[in-house]
């Protein structure tokens, strides 16, 4: 009788371990794939306002996004039945960035696709503005550097020593007179609160000359301040969980439409994609395919694309059989000409 109950709770045993190792590898065994798929189309007119802007929209402008999932075994079983899925490895888009790495560049890259958005809408529409830096940006830390305990990707450096440090240049200037070891107090802003220390000076080799100067050990980046001469321009973005440059196009319309009179939109759902810089030329991007099947699946009228990525829009545009009319653009103008020569929808 015990013999037999001893068995069954061996069985028991035997079966539970089996089970959680089935579930571990298959739900929580990390893998080194990402998988990439459509996102969504988002309108961007409740992410951007004009101080004094002309409210008039009968249509949107529409950013569209990738989805973007950290694979498991399970979810890339799914993806072999999945037409719009992408399997890629992580190594390929991420290089060797960690998450946090990842995600803090892309926060830059949207911030800089702002400030050109910006640029770009107040030169179409011949206002006047002026940019400056506005605070320095941390990318990542180097696994060996020595303050990588203190610094995290994303954090805003405010002040070295109590002086504001704006840009690269102004914080190569606050340590000139300093050597390597000397420790100076840093203040940072991290998701909001503001962290303050004391971290030694490392040894930086200097991009230009070569030599040896003393630094903060960490990759950093200035972020950009774009303000008009006149407040009535003045743009305001509201904060979002979205990263990445390729909603420059979009976002500069948008920006551009409520700076002038009229509705570009003309009541049509205008999706897009691409970049932008300040003089209004539109670049490409990537998971142009999987973006058209997004605004696809919202209903727009219009994608408008960056030319380098027509081909690739337009064999996934056919394969779905989508009525959306795909507009090829290299410039600003381009896409501007293209909605203002449209009738206004019926």
């Amino acid at each position: 009788m015990n013999k037999t109950v001893k068995t069954s709770g061996l069985k028991v045993v035997l079966y539970l371990l089996v089970v959680g190792i089935m579930l571990y590898v298959v739900v929580y065994m990390p893998t080194p794939y990402l998988i990439y798929q459509p996102g969504s189309a988002q309108e961007v007119r409740p992410m951007i306002s004009v101080e004094q802007g002309d409210p008039e929209e009968e249509g949107t402008f529409m950013m569209t996004t990738v989805s973007a999932t950290y694979a498991n075994i399970w979810l890339l079983m799914m993806s072999a039945f999945n037409p719009n899925a992408e399997v890629v490895q992580k190594a390929e888009r991420m290089g060797d960035q960690s998450r946090e790495e990842y995600t803090a560049t892309q926060v830059y890259y949207m911030n800089s696709s702002q400030s050109a958005a910006m640029e770009a809408a107040y030169g179409e529409a011949d206002i006047d503005y002026t940019i400056e830096p506005e605070y320095v940006f941390v990318l990542s830390i180097p696994d060996h550097a020595e303050n990588k305990d203190f610094f995290r990707p994303g954090d805003k450096l405010l002040s070295v020593d109590g002086d504001p440090a704006t840009d690269n240049e102004r914080l190569m200037a606050l340590l000139k007179g300093k050597k390597v070891g000397d420790r100076v107090q840093v203040e940072l802003e991290r998701k909001g609160k503001k962290v303050s220390g004391e971290v030694p000076l490392v040894a930086i080799q200097d991009s230009n000359t070569g030599a040896e100067r003393p630094g903060l050990g960490v990759m950093i980046a200035t972020m950009q301040k774009v303000e008009p001469e006149s407040p009535e321009y003045i743009v305001h973005f509201a904060d979002t969980n979205i990263g990445g440059p390729s909603a420059g196009l979009i976002f500069t319309l948008e920006i551009y439409n409520q700076l002038t009179q009229g509705d570009l939109t003309k009541g049509y759902l205008v999706a897009g994609t691409g970049t932008i810089d300040k003089d209004g030329n539109v670049g490409p991007i990537g998971g142009v395919k999987h973006k058209v099947v997004a605004a696809d699946r919202r209903g727009a009228d219009i994608f408008l694309v960056p030319s380098k990525n027509y081909d690739e829009a337009k064999q996934r545009a056919d394969r779905i059989g989508t009525t959306m009319e795909l507009v090829p653009v290299d410039r600003l103008q381009e896409a501007v000409d293209y909605l203002e020569g449209l009738p206004p929808k019926s």
